[in-house]
């Protein structure tokens, strides 16, 4: 007896090439729309734009956009704008930037986000980093509801030299 789930499954994709670069498209029966965008230039092997839109009809499976500007469910790249994002410049709702984040969970040298863990600056309800901006913040300086580190100003205290560095940077 023959095992259907193990047969290659036969997808036939509506294939649209711009002078961009390539649209890959499927709707099912169910009306769940797979999309999938690839820029004809690449750098260093990597599209220059990857765009992705829902389930493979092939694979079941969500594809990780990966480019230089990376649009997706998962994006890796340059700059990566996902649910789960990784690259340089990450905004997602979790993002890991090496330069900067944005998202719900996010770190990154400078990182924005509800929970933000930079390595210069972060900024989040809960946020650490040398500079630390939060509702609960933790570092070098920091401005916070409640803080904790080197030179803080919060409810509970007000270091002058955390004062002079905010100060500084809200009036420069």
């Amino acid at each position: 007896m023959e095992n259907l789930l193990l047969q290659p499954v036969e997808v036939e994709y509506q294939i649209q090439d711009t002078g961009f670069g390539v649209w890959k498209r499927f709707l099912s029966s169910n009306g769940k729309m797979f999309a999938e965008f690839k820029s004809h230039n690449t750098l260093f092997g990597f599209p220059w734009l990857h765009i992705t839109w829902g389930i493979n009809p092939e694979t079941q499976r969500s594809v990780t956009a990966r480019g230089i500007i990376a649009i997706g469910r998962f994006a890796q790249g340059g700059l990566a704008i996902g649910q789960v994002s990784g690259g340089a410049i990450a905004i997602g709702q979790v993002g890991v930037g090496v330069l900067f984040g944005l998202g719900q969970a996010t770190c990154g040298f400078v990182a924005i986000g509800q929970l933000a863990i930079g390595g210069l600056a972060g900024i989040g309800q809960f946020s650490c980093g040398h500079m630390a901006i939060g509702q609960i913040a933790m570092g070098s300086y920091v401005l916070a509801q409640f803080g904790w580190g080197d030179h803080v100003w919060d409810m509970r205290q007000n270091d002058p030299l955390a004062t002079q560095f905010f100060r500084q940077l809200l009036f420069k």
